[in-house]
């Protein structure tokens, strides 16, 4: 039997970063940014295992499940005049409660022909870094700005 699974493009992605009931004198528009982000990172899990060791027994130890952590999501993308992150970003620290500016996120893995293949979605996210374009006259490079985004937890799903 011929295997007619192919492996995804990194670049055949889209990001789609939604806030529940926003401020209106916020003015965002949604998804945030319209999901043009170049670049996605930091999609992972790590679980600290539990070491044990039985008394006597000294040749192996016992490993059980641990605490498991994710990582941190980094986004970059062209900077334009939409100024979405920004106000989410300046929103997130202002805000009294901290809790109504989180957002969630899907990424969405899509194969050669542009068709949504695998889904990952992003809880309780709240953006902690927010990095403006280097800006140098001697280059002639598109400005990226960058943020990074902390994350509760995801979810991995077939689409």
């Amino acid at each position: 039997m011929e295997n007619t699974e192919y492996p995804f493009t990194t670049f055949n992605f889209l990001v789609f970063l939604t806030i529940d009931n926003p401020p209106t004198e916020l003015n965002l528009s949604s998804p945030l940014c319209n999901a043009e982000f170049a670049e996605c990172d930091g999609l992972e899990m790590t679980m600290e295992p539990k070491t044990l060791r039985e008394g006597g027994n000294n040749t192996q130890v016992i490993h059980l499940v641990g605490a498991v952590s994710y990582g941190n999501l980094t986004l970059k993308r062209g900077m334009t005049s939409n100024q979405d992150l920004w106000k989410w970003f300046t929103a997130a620290v202002a805000s009294s409660t901290r809790r109504g500016m989180l957002a969630g996120a899907e990424i969405i893995m899509r194969d050669a022909s542009g068709k949504g293949k695998v889904k990952y979605r992003l809880f309780d996210c709240l953006p902690i870094k927010l990095k403006a374009a280097s800006l140098n006259a001697k280059d002639g490079i598109v400005a990226l700005e960058e943020m990074q985004i902390a994350y509760s937890h995801f979810t991995i799903e077939a689409v």
